[in-house]
């Protein structure tokens, strides 16, 4: 024996002590409240007979279905085995069967005499007070036992028969825990652990789309690990959380019911409750459910312990009305059914608890007999005598308890081993000398090996844990109005079936066809990202995906692309429109109608000067300068019309030409005038000998020089960066996608307009600064001043100009906005000098031709001497020419500034 063994076989001795005193020997085999069948191999037998009794009373009342119809489950089932020539021929299987009474300790005490006749007696074969040899029974060959029902009991005894190798069997246990063949390898079931059942439940569960559901259990194995499994099941499938694992109390106090359901309420989101609960605390739970006027808001989902019955809900339909409950497939043993209506006090003797079953089951005293449960009248109620002709199913309703069918495959599946043993072991038939009591080793082997249909044609098996396929019926409980039943809607066998149109929600009014939600958060709406809550992974916040992000996942917002926007309900990305500047659009009609006018201003002012070309105002004009100036203000209004046509590689590569060619001509052609007129007078102060490069061809060699740095400039950028149209996405985005552009452009970005302008900006700033400058010109100069006029004008145009153009709001249509604000102010700068300088002009040669006759020459007058209307002029000095806004002198002009009598160069 191994070492560790005698501490716990010392420990056995004793309780065996306890209850067999020193100095009395036993009088029979039998043990008080068994039943012992004679025969050649003996199986035990752990039934719970009658209910856990009160406190100091280890037995209650009689329990007619989980005891005398599971005892005689086994009786039945003997007798068939018995009665059957293929199986172990030549042998009988007999019978010790205890009554646990539903209590684990109590049921201990019990199995100890299974193994009492295993053990040594102590201090030898001892003697009787007489002096002769004590009478001992011949030893039992106790091969295995079937059961128990409950898990702790079967814990309990386990742990006892694993050590003396002594197979057990059991029909109703379901722990997850008695599969670990470490702890209780001699341990095997025809039913499946709740591990399976568990799986099944999740199953269940997430067929419902429940992601967030609370546990409730009865403290104990079966309850406490019942719910471990499920929670372990609920991790590996995924997608599952547990709001609260309650646990209710073996001895629950006052309010503890109404207290769980209080503690259920506080994640109230969590409407499935998942109970491994025992049949009176599931009642209760539905008893403060209503009370709490609470009866439709949970949606139950009870383990096989709720199965099918009727007690719980028995007047809480409403409470229990929707409720999901899985039991192990089973079916209806129809031999058992006719054998156990048959029973009567005369031909059933052999088991010494029916009598008190028959006074249950017919309510009427048996004469001699102790009353064993209070009668239905109460205390003191008449109760009839029973006469023995009671019939069951007759006189009493019956139906078979549902691990009827358990029962007698645990029976056939140990004599199927014992069979297969002794057929290996024994081959002359009968028990063999080796065998005699069989191996407890070898039996559990072969029984683990057994594969057959069962009592009720369902096939019977053991894994290598010694446990049952999972195979399970799910119902549903459909009632209310104060009645009910259970509803077949699928079931599990490696895979759920579940039949969902035959379920039923809700009740009354409320009723729908689709279950309640049972989730921590609501499902995110379209472009909503799940943001987890920390430690739940069932919980979430929705956050949406912001500015142009979609929702890539559920748990994800990524970016577009830039040349994508997000859709409406930001699930996808979507195109990016583009936005084309078209010439009817109000940012291209009005700066066009402005150029337009302007074109055509310019048109006419040019007409009129070349018809009257050899007029004293036109050649007081300067008429070579006057082209020049002319021909810029009409490049800067063409400009207009590249600015609103579409880009492309032609256009951008034109407009880099052109934006700053037309103003730098203009300006470059007004700073030369100006500076003329400056030079001549600042010279004349000093000397009389006329400045140089006053003559038209250095006036116009001065003008091109000037404008020719714009068309170089822009000509080598042109080499150095070929021009390309392009699509900004960035420009046209704004912060609601919806309203996101693409937008067509040149590659000439803000800055690259500006540059084209700078130079044209700076010969302005310079003209104006020599129009400053000639400011005391006298006012018979009529160039300076009206110069001067349109360079201030013109310096006001620019400075609105730039916080209009980049001041414009970020939008697909700032380019455009942009664009409108140049190009009008390119025409106002250039509208400016056509107006002040040649309207004038134009006035004069068409609607006073009077004055623009030639003057009559007169004698010139002394030196030194004040000519009429102005200073004295310098020697040499051509003489000024009248304004024509001003009073002209007598009937015509003086020779103006670049009069065909010019100075040398």
């Amino acid at each position: 024996m191994p070492p560790l063994l005698a501490p716990l076989l010392a420990l056995l001795l004793a309780l065996l002590l306890a209850l067999c005193p020193p100095g009395r020997c036993p009088p029979a085999p039998t043990q008080p409240h068994a039943i012992r069948l004679e025969g050649d191999l003996t199986l035990g037998g752990l039934f719970p007979v009658h209910a856990r009794g009160p406190a100091g009373v280890p037995c209650g009342p009689v329990k007619k279905e989980k005891g005398i119809h599971r005892l005689e489950a086994m009786l039945y089932a003997l007798d068939r085995v018995n009665g059957d020539p293929r199986v172990l021929p030549n042998l009988t299987l007999g019978a010790r069967i205890l009554d646990t009474c539903s209590r684990d300790t109590y049921a201990l005490e019990q199995a100890l005499s299974f193994v009492r006749s295993l053990l040594p007696p102590e201090g030898g074969e001892g003697r009787c007070p007489d002096g002769s040899a004590p009478r001992r029974p011949p030893p039992e060959r106790l091969v295995g036992v079937i059961g128990a029902s409950a898990s702790s009991v079967s814990i309990m005894v386990a742990n006892v028969l694993r050590l003396f190798a002594i197979p057990q069997i059991s029909y109703a246990s379901t722990a997850p825990e008695l599969s670990d063949p470490g702890r209780y390898e001699f341990f095997s079931r025809v039913v499946p652990p709740d591990s399976y059942q568990a799986q099944a439940m999740v199953a269940v569960v997430r067929a419902l789309g429940w992601s967030y559901v609370s546990t409730l259990a009865s403290e104990g194995n079966y309850g406490e690990s019942g719910v471990e499994a499920f929670v372990q099941s609920s991790r590996e499938a995924g997608g599952l959380c547990i709001a609260q694992s309650i646990k209710i109390p073996r001895e629950p106090k006052p309010g503890e019911f109404a207290k769980v359901i209080g503690r259920l309420m506080e994640t109230s989101t969590a409407r499935g409750v998942v109970i491994f609960a025992n049949e009176d605390d599931i009642r209760r739970v539905l008893e403060a459910a209503t009370l709490a006027n609470l009866s439709g808001h949970f949606s139950w989902v009870g383990s096989d312990s709720w199965g099918a019955k009727m007690a719980p809900v028995q007047g809480l339909e409403e409470a229990a009305h929707g409720a999901i409950t899985i039991l192990p497939k089973r079916a209806s043993v129809p031999g058992f059914d006719e054998y156990f209506t048959s029973r009567s006090l005369e031909n059933n003797r052999r088991n010494l608890w029916f009598h008190e079953f028959w006074e249950d089951d017919f309510n009427c005293r048996l004469p001699h007999g102790a009353p064993h449960s209070e009668p239905a009248g109460g205390p003191g109620g008449a109760v009839r005598k029973c006469t023995g002709r009671e019939r069951i199913g007759r006189d009493s309703p019956y139906e078979q308890e549902g691990k009827v069918q358990f029962v007698i495959d645990a029976v056939l599946a140990m004599a199927h081993g014992l069979h297969s043993l002794l057929g290996e072991a024994c081959p002359g038939g009968g028990l063999c000398a080796h065998m005699d009591p069989p191996d407890g080793r070898r039996l559990l082997t072969h029984i683990r090996r057994v594969a057959f249909n069962g009592s009720a044609g369902t096939p019977v098996s053991f894994n290598e844990n010694g446990d049952a396929p999972g195979r399970y019926d799910i119902f549903q409980f459909q009632g209310g109005n104060g009645s009910g039943a259970y509803r077949a809607v699928g079931q599990w066998v490696q895979g759920l079936h579940l039949q969902e149109d035959a379920m039923a929600w809700g009740g009354g009014p409320n009723s729908s066809s689709s279950p309640p939600p049972s989730v921590c958060s609501l499902p995110c709406g379209p472009g909503e990202r799940k943001k987890p809550v920390k430690g739940v992974p069932c919980c979430w916040h929705c956050e949406l995906c912001g500015g142009y992000q979609y929702r890539a996942d559920l748990l994800t917002c990524l970016p577009c692309a830039p040349h994508l926007r997000p859709t409406r309900n930001r699930t996808a990305c979507r195109p990016t429109p583009v936005l084309r500047l078209r010439w009817a659009d109000p940012c291209a009609a009005v700066p066009l109608a402005l150029a337009t006018l302007g074109l055509m201003a310019t048109a006419f002012v040019l007409a009129t000067f070349v018809r009257h070309h050899e007029t004293p105002i036109v050649k007081a004009s300067g008429r070579e300068l006057s082209y020049v100036l002319l021909a810029g203000i009409a490049l800067v209004y063409a400009i207009t019309f590249l600015m609103v046509a579409e880009p492309g590689v032609g256009v951008c590569a034109l407009r880099r030409l052109f934006l700053g060619m037309g103003m730098s001509l203009t300006y470059a052609a007004l700073l030369t005038k100006t500076n003329r007129i400056y030079r001549i007078f600042e010279q004349g102060k000093r000397s009389v000998t006329p400045p140089r490069f006053i003559s038209p061809t250095s006036q116009l060699v001065i003008t091109f020089t000037l404008s020719g740095l714009q068309l170089v400039a822009a000509a080598t950028w042109l080499l150095v960066r070929p021009p390309h149209a392009l699509i900004d996405y960035e420009m046209g985005r704004t912060p609601d996608p919806e309203a996101a552009r693409g937008v067509l452009r040149c590659d000439m970005a803000e800055g690259a307009t500006l540059a084209c302008l700078a130079y044209a900006l700076l010969l302005m700033l310079t003209c104006t600064v020599y129009a400053v400058k000639a400011r005391g010109v006298p006012e018979t100069f009529n160039e300076a001043k009206p110069i001067g006029f349109a360079m201030y004008t013109t310096c006001v145009v620019w400075l609105a100009f730039g916080p209009i153009f980049f001041g414009a709001a970020q939008s697909a249509e700032r380019v455009h906005v942009q664009m409108a604000t140049l190009t009008v102010s390119m025409s106002l700068s250039a509208s400016v000098p056509l107006g002040l300088l040649y309207a004038p002009k134009v006035y004069v040669i068409l609607l006073h031709p009077e004055r623009n006759q030639p003057k009559r020459p007169r004698a010139d007058p002394p030196p030194g001497s004040r000519p009429p209307g102005g200073p004295p002029g310098p020697a040499g000095a051509p003489t000024p020419a009248a304004s024509p806004g001003q009073t002209w002198g007598h009937s015509g002009v003086t020779r103006g500034l670049g009069s065909p009598k010019e100075p040398p160069n």
